[in-house]
């Protein structure tokens, strides 16, 4: 059973979900960038840029001062000039330069990222990083020295409480930290079925090159897949369609057929994720993002509280079809969309999410912990019998397989050993829902459906604009009623 104390106890035994969960970033050398830059001394450490970003307070915990300092840190091609082109930016836009350091890109060989810290009021930020956009790939925005952008309230800054994380207020914050990830393209543990593959290492860095340049409003780009991509999504597809009557939840069985209608779900097909994202949207509300790779904890979660949910494309290797040790397209569309495309999972998500924003690390990783042992790798009965509803399940043959209850800890990169079992798929999202109010945070916050954004309820102002449209709600289903029970009458 899914109980509070067992997912309490659980906390110790991982520190990421989902798109996080799977394998660790791995060691490489910090190499310096050899673009000769005149008219500025870059300052190359051999420590990551986030490391050096950290010992000053500015990414993590924000340090919320007058002065309005912001980190950037972007990717350039390793060119002569790059640099400059890039800092004469910064200058037409009067934006103060405080601290610059280089190294060279884990990403590519080819490229160098740029650390820079400066002071500017945020229109002339604003207006820097679009610009920016265009000249290079921003990796990282950390504003105000991690501090939130302006807000749209009366045109006065709203700091978040001392020693609250920076978290996105509206959907489109989500630019600012769907490309912070920590592993993505051709980079592959040595282990990885791929490792030695040059083509689909190559393949991998397409990939990531595609989620990278998307922005919130586009469009996600259609996909033309190998044929290799397409047989190896098929073995997944025909073997696990075979264990689904007997394994899944009834939740997931009555969705897979709407999206194999909807959505071109099939054994010699791979649906794209923008026909996927509408149907969601019309289903749910959840909508789909591509992602270049592994998100932060923090990160992904901060995507499900606006009904974003982060999204691979490509497509695990040919020689290991039945599993994989990281999340690819097939864990996705086949392990996560079909109950996220049941409203009241979607809502369940959401609420993880949202009890995720601004809220302590140890806090996030107890959320990410029980993300992973109910979202990924949950179970509950139904009928009397076992039913997975667990992505990490429903997306591999090998797992569902695999199934027993034992009392074990987890296991990230290979077979889980046990599982946490739900009398009820209702209890497991109530379970979760409990243990989310234990994390204490000083706010709390209410997602507008409308606006796309989250209201931080600090203030009994902001308190009362709630209970007004609690209102406008109950006055729509007390005259609904009223109209139901008007045959009743006569």
């Amino acid at each position: 059973m899914l109980a509070h104390s067992a997912l309490t106890e659980t906390t110790s035994t991982l520190t990421s979900p989902s798109r996080t969960m799977f394998t660790k970033k791995p060691n490489e050398a910090e190499e310096e960038s050899s673009d000769a830059v005149n008219s500025e001394k870059l300052l190359c450490s051999k420590e990551p840029v986030r490391r050096a970003a950290e010992s000053r307070g500015g990414l993590g915990k924000p340090s919320c001062s007058k002065k309005k300092t912001a980190t950037i840190i972007f990717t350039l091609k390793n060119e002569v000039g790059g640099l400059i082109k890039a800092l004469k930016l910064f200058q037409e836009k009067h934006v103060h330069l405080v601290h610059i350091e280089s190294r060279k890109s884990k990403r590519r060989d080819s490229d160098f990222e740029v650390f820079v810290d400066c002071d500017s009021e945020h229109e002339q930020m604003k207006e820097l990083t679009q610009l920016l956009s265009t000249h290079a790939q921003i990796v990282e925005i950390s504003p105000f020295g991690g501090c939130p952008p302006l807000t749209e309230n009366n045109g006065a800054e709203a700091p978040e409480p001392d020693g609250v994380p920076w978290f996105p207020k509206k959907i489109s914050d989500l630019d600012l930290c769907a490309n912070r990830v920590l592993m993505y393209g051709s980079e592959l543990d040595a282990d990885h079925p791929g490792f030695k593959d040059g083509v689909y290492r190559q393949r991998r860095q397409y990939f990531a090159d595609v989620a990278l340049t998307f922005k919130h409003g586009n469009r996600i780009p259609k996909i033309s897949y190998t044929a290799e991509e397409v047989r190896t999504w098929g073995v997944v597809f025909r073997e696990l369609n075979k264990l689904y009557p007997s394994h899944a939840c009834k939740e997931y069985l009555k969705n897979l057929p709407l999206l194999t209608k909807d959505c071109c779900y099939s054994e010699d097909n791979i649906p794209q994720l923008e026909d996927v994202s509408k149907f969601l949207k019309e289903r749910s509300g959840f909508t789909i993002r591509p992602v270049a790779g592994y998100l932060s904890p923090r990160d992904f979660l901060a995507g499900l509280a606006f009904r974003v949910f982060h999204c691979t494309q490509y497509v695990r290797h040919s020689s290991e079809p039945l599993y994989t040790p990281e999340p690819d397209t097939c864990h996705e569309l086949l392990g996560h969309v079909p109950l996220l495309a049941e409203p009241s999972f979607a809502q369940f998500s959401q609420e993880i999410g949202l009890a995720s924003l601004g809220a302590s690390d140890d806090a996030v990783k107890k959320l990410a912990t029980c993300y992973f042992f109910t979202v990924e790798f949950g179970l509950c009965k139904q009928d009397g019998k076992l039913r997975a509803y667990g992505a990490g399940l429903l997306s591999s043959v090998s797992e569902l397989k695999h199934l027993t209850v034992l009392n074990q800890e987890c296991m990230i990169t290979t077979f889980q050993e046990a599982y946490f079992v739900a009398e009820t798929f209702e209890e497991a999202k109530n379970k979760m829902r409990e243990f989310a109010k234990t994390l204490h945070r000083p706010f709390t916050v209410h997602y507008n459906a409308y606006t796309q954004s989250v209201d931080v309820l600090t203030n009994t102002h902001n308190i009362n604009s709630m209970v007004k449209d609690i209102r406008h709600e109950l006055d729509i289903v007390e005259e609904a009623l009223n109209q139901l029970s008007k045959p009743l009458r006569g």
